[in-house]
């Protein structure tokens, strides 16, 4: 096997150290939100192999790569997760996206596996309003709150909420929120993410700097993360985080990250889909030439 040497990091030409991952590993989804942009998306049914997922993770970690977030499409329609995760390298971190649906019945197995936390999607407390926002039928919304609560229980902490704001919709619930996060004492923290422009939904999209400016006024302690540079909010003993993607020069700036599509191939940036590497039917030694490939394409996003 023709791994890098371990001292061999992937810095781009902007000074950017790839340190993450971000692997989608199925573009099936259980759910059907309004806002989704198909993150994972790729047109048919082609997903990549455990011993695919493996080699990608293994090659990235002899270049310093030391997290891995998992995501989709829905993570857990995949059976096999839990044996991919037994055979990754050790990380730092290593968690997972997931909208909860099927989290309950195997969230300790994950863990057992080596998942080290969640971020689980709930953009609304309103029943109503969540099977409006996700498509789904009824009793869905239970076993979200299950698979919440197997997660804390289990250990998969802490559990990151992921609520997208939706102006005129929830934004409103955010008081409500962080009181339900409290609940779990310090386990659960509360993640606010802005609206993407993947879809053409310019009735939702909210007042970034507003909701900046409110949170900063009920809030006790600001900090800044050293990972993204992102402003967490103490509010009442609360935790929640702003994810502004959108026009946020800071955000692309401190981007350390690649991303790997369902269909095997590395993606340098989020909002650009023109400059991809396939890895898909890379051998292991093939591989870090299509890493340093794909890093050497990253560049900030700039719109058009």
């Amino acid at each position: 096997m023709s791994l890098p040497e371990a001292t061999e990091l992937l810095t781009d030409s902007y000074g950017r150290t790839v340190r993450s991952l971000r692997m989608s590993i199925t573009d099936r989804c259980n759910l059907n939100c309004i806002y989704c942009h198909n993150e994972g998306h790729i047109g048919h049914s082609k997903e990549m192999s455990v011993d695919t997922v493996v080699n990608i993770v293994e090659v990235g970690s002899h270049f310093g790569i030391n997290r891995l977030k998992i995501s989709g499409g829905e993570p857990l329609l995949r059976k096999d997760l839990e044996e991919a995760l037994v055979r990754l390298p050790e990380m730092k971190d290593v968690s997972m996206t997931t909208n909860a649906v099927l989290l309950k019945d195997r969230a300790a197995s994950l863990k057992d596996a080596g998942l080290d936390r969640v971020n689980i999607s709930l953009d609304s407390l309103d029943r109503g309003k969540y099977h409006t926002i996700t498509n789904c039928g009824k009793g869905i919304f239970d076993k979200v709150l299950d698979g919440i609560h197997e997660a804390v229980n289990v250990g998969l902490t802490p559990v990151k909420l992921n609520m997208v704001l939706l102006k005129d919709f929830n934004d409103n619930e955010i008081k409500d929120m962080l009181e339900f996060t409290r609940g779990y004492g310090g386990d659960v923290i509360l993640q606010l993410i802005e609206l993407m422009d993947f879809r053409d939904l310019p009735q939702y999209r909210i007042d970034a700097n507003e909701v900046e400016r409110s949170l900063l006024s009920v809030s006790s302690d600001v900090r800044v993360r050293e990972l993204h540079k992102r402003k967490k909010y103490i509010i009442n003993g609360a935790e929640v985080e702003f994810v502004r993607p959108v026009d946020n020069t800071e955000f692309c700036a401190n981007c350390n990250r690649l991303r790997v599509t369902a269909d095997g191939k590395l993606k340098p940036c989020l909002l650009v889909s023109d400059n991809m590497v396939d890895v898909s039917e890379a051998s292991v030694e093939e591989l870090p030439d299509l890493f340093r490939l794909a890093v050497s394409r990253r560049v900030p996003f700039c719109k058009s």
